[in-house]
């Protein structure tokens, strides 16, 4: 058998395998077609854990990921993705954190034990029937729908109707201002062959939809929202460049300013050739800063289980629903200081803090306000407790990678087509901007993985025969090869379903405050507790300071 055909996209197994289109049949028989709402009877409440919880934290150093527990064996270096040297108005350079265990004294004791825990009898114990049921069920409209009709509930409120899904051009079909949009998913945790699908949502505030006049204008927003696009993910070397970013189709006649830097304003255009000074439209006093979000806009992310027969691969049950507003906009000083004010901090070995509640969400010190809600043990969504947003802090907050502390919008696909709902098909392994391989490729070189703990076994086998990198196999992935993102990071469909059971157990036991990673076996290349702070791979010429969010899309 060909070894990329196990990754053939659904469709596909669709059309052409008798066991794919029994259990399909079999949940449409059963009442339990794809997108069936579990029963949220009169009991469910999305904010009862939470308060039960009150402000617990037993494990203080919550924000610090299961991840950076990673046994390097002073060679393997999946470190280098996120702690590297800041740019833009990102001011922290965490480099430092490939070469230590740089933990506070109560990090030093690993405390996400899911991942030592051996639930290969839970996870037999579940049919591929009842898991594919379970998958395409909808949880998030009975968290919508209670939400919205309480009083005692002051934090953000589902307006997003994800059974409507998005147009052709990526906008929610239910007009509340969401676009949805297509990116390059991070490597490493964020790869379907590690445990979840995803997408992520952005909305600019109602100025930015509106035309001068006030009225709102779908045309002035594709024109605020390609500034954005141009402003967040052109890396700071190339933002001076002429026509730095391909953007959509806009009408630069009713932009009112020569956007592709033709010295003419009119006509259609698809290219930016610089930022302008301002917004357009009812947002035309709000400058544009590169590298910042305007105050007020908003993400949605979804954390989904893997359906490999949906043609996005992404479930209509949510593992997580996270949400997050930029509701403070920091000068660039104001922005060096809390950098500044979170590494001297660290330095002294204070234990993060952060002020909110599950109810309200949690706000970091660079204006940015966070909630989040998790499956309970019924599968329904309720309101994480402080501990498990204290999970999302950490690597939304101060960490050298990130642009504005977000990941995903500066990975956007270039223009027209990267505005539709989360789809890798077609995406090619570019490079990091400033690299010259492809990005997947040098993951898997440096992590010696296809994941930060190199336990997935499946990318080993297919792409680390006898222990050595196939290069030549992973290029073929590369712009102008004959695969893309999906040979390299999409799971075989007897992996897809293992990794939705392996998650489903977390969820019955509802363990994750010992982690939440969708683990098949006990890991083995994990520190259970950190005895030499020494990672090994300075002595071995393995740190590196050059990794990005921004790519290469030429």
């Amino acid at each position: 058998m060909n070894p990329s055909s196990v990754y053939t996209r659904s469709r596909l197994c669709l059309r052409s395998s008798p066991v794919c289109i029994t259990l399909l049949a079999w949940c449409l028989m059963s009442g339990t077609a794809y997108g069936d709402t579990p029963r949220a009877d009169t009991g469910y409440d999305p904010l009862a854990e939470a308060r039960r919880t009150a402000g617990a934290l037993e494990n203080p150093e919550a924000p610090v990921p299961p991840q950076c527990y990673t046994r390097t064996d002073g060679k393997a270096n999946p470190c280098w993705t996120c702690h590297t040297l800041g740019r833009g108005h990102n001011y922290l350079d965490d480099s430092g954190l490939q070469v230590e265990y740089d933990f506070s004294e109560p990090a030093l004791e690993n405390y996400w034990a899911n991942l030592f825990v051996d639930r290969s009898e839970q996870i037999a114990a579940i049919s591929d029937v009842d898991i594919l049921r379970y998958i395409r069920e909808d949880n998030y409209t009975p968290l919508m729908e209670n939400l919205s009709t309480r009083k005692d509930y002051p934090g953000w409120i589902p307006d997003l109707d994800l059974a409507r899904g998005f147009d052709k051009d990526g906008f929610a079909r239910d007009g509340s201002g969401w676009r949805a949009f297509r990116y390059k998913p991070f490597p490493g945790t964020f790869w379907p062959t590690n445990g979840s699908t995803d997408d992520v949502i952005v909305r600019l505030p109602e100025r930015f939809r509106h035309d001068a006049k006030g009225n709102p204008s779908t045309a002035i927003y594709r024109i605020n929202l390609a500034i954005l696009e141009a402003a967040m993910t052109v890396p700071p070397e190339d933002v001076a460049r002429t026509g730095p970013r391909s953007i959509e189709p806009v009408d630069e006649a009713l932009a009112g300013i020569d956007l592709d830097g033709d010295g003419k304003t009119g006509g259609i255009v698809s290219t930016l050739g610089r930022l302008p000074d301002f917004y357009v439209g009812g947002a035309s006093k709000v400058p544009v800063r590169p590298f910042l979000y305007p105050e007020g806009t908003e993400f949605l992310h979804t954390v989904r289980y893997i359906d490999p027969d949906a043609e996005t691969l992404l479930s209509t049950r949510l593992k997580e629903l996270r949400y997050s507003v930029k509701f403070r906009e920091l000068s660039p000083d104001s922005l060096q200081n809390a950098y500044r004010g979170d590494d001297e901090e660290a330095d002294d070995g204070a234990l993060p803090s952060f002020i909110g509640s599950p109810t309200t969400g949690f706000v970091n010190d660079f204006g940015w306000r966070l909630q989040g809600f998790i499956e309970d043990a019924d599968g329904l969504l309720r309101a994480q407790t402080k501990e498990e947003h204290y999970f999302c802090m950490g690597c939304h907050s101060a960490i050298g990678v990130t642009v504005d502390q977000s990941f995903a919008f500066p990975r956007k696909l270039p223009g027209h087509a990267g505005w539709a709902h989360q789809d890798l098909e077609g995406i090619p392994d570019v490079p990091q901007a400033g690299h010259t391989e492809p990005e997947y490729l040098v993951y898997f070189r440096r992590t010696l993985g296809g994941d930060e703990f190199r336990e997935n076994r499946e990318v080993l086998e297919r792409f680390f025969p006898d222990g050595k990198l196939d290069e030549a196999e992973v290029n073929r992935a590369a712009p102008g090869g004959d695969r893309d993102i999906t040979d390299l990071i999409v799971p075989s469909r007897g992996r897809a379903l293992l990794l939705d059971k392996a998650y489903l157990a977390l969820v019955r036991e509802q363990s994750f405050q010992f982690g939440r990673d969708a683990v098949l076996a006990p890991a083995n290349n994990v520190h259970r507790k950190i005895t030499d702070v020494s990672t090994g791979l300075k002595d071995n010429d393995k740190v590196y300071r050059d990794g990005v969010l921004w790519l290469d899309w030429r």
